[in-house]
């Protein structure tokens, strides 16, 4: 009777020691499930094969764990900032034009910030300021290395735009790169959303566009390290909300 007294405490140890590890592991994005399923199928499928094989997809499987983590965020308490939608690297902040004729057919001159995400960053994506979504645009394309200019505009893409207030509005783009083979946009017309909210995911390496009025103050330089929802591209402190 003893021995069966301790067998469950023995097991509520070990669902504790399970619980506690939780605490310091990051949760995983929904849309990495099936992936982590399949890597690890994969991985039992070549342990019969070759030890070798099994060890290798086993190590694949962890990194696939790991491109899927979805952290929480601490995202800053002001409405008149574009936060980062995208872990990465800020790879150019320029002037271009608008991502698509909407207004009286004319390309509208913004500022661009371009993010290129690398496999190994966060690919969970962010709203970047509190609006309303307005329009929304697939565009099918090609599939080369995002950290390219031409990607922007010859890549599958998601076109997003966000109106802050009336006229005052910015695009983000969700880019397909070499590796990437999908663009995940949860986000509808008419919705409104919050700064830092999760809307999406780019699967295996991309690249995030945000373009804002040439009037916005950038804050942060070419070659930074950007994290989704804490860091600050830019403020608009200086425009008067209509």
């Amino acid at each position: 009777m003893n021995k069966d007294n301790r067998q469950p405490g023995k097991l509520d140890s070990f669902f504790n020691e399970v619980e506690s590890l939780k605490k310091y592991l990051p949760p995983i994005n929904s849309a990495g499930y099936p992936f982590i399923i399949i890597f690890f199928l994969v991985s039992l499928l070549l342990s019969t094969l070759s030890e070798f094989l099994g060890w290798l997809g086993f190590l694949i499987t962890i990194w696939c764990v790991y491109f899927f983590r979805d952290p929480e965020r601490v995202i800053p308490d002001d409405q008149k900032i574009i936060v980062s939608p995208a872990d990465g690297k800020i790879l150019s902040i320029d002037t271009a034009k608008s991502p698509e004729n909407l207004v009286d057919k004319k390309q509208l001159e913004m500022k661009k910030i371009s993010i290129f995400m690398d496999v190994f960053n966060v690919h969970v994506n962010r709203i970047p300021v509190s609006g309303k979504i307005v329009w929304l645009k697939y565009i099918p394309g090609a599939f080369f290395n995002a950290s390219l200019d031409k990607s922007s505009e010859d890549n599958e893409r998601m076109v997003t735009k966000i109106e802050i207030s009336k006229d005052l509005f910015i695009y983000v783009v969700q880019i397909a790169g070499l590796i990437a083979r999908r663009i995940k946009c949860d986000l509808t017309e008419n919705q409104s959303v919050k700064v830092g909210e999760r809307f999406g995911i780019i699967r295996f390496g991309s690249r995030v566009d945000v373009y804002v009025p040439k009037e916005f103050k950038t804050n942060i330089f070419k070659g930074q390290i950007s994290i989704s929802g804490e860091t600050i591209l830019a403020d608009f402190k200086n425009i008067k909300s209509k």
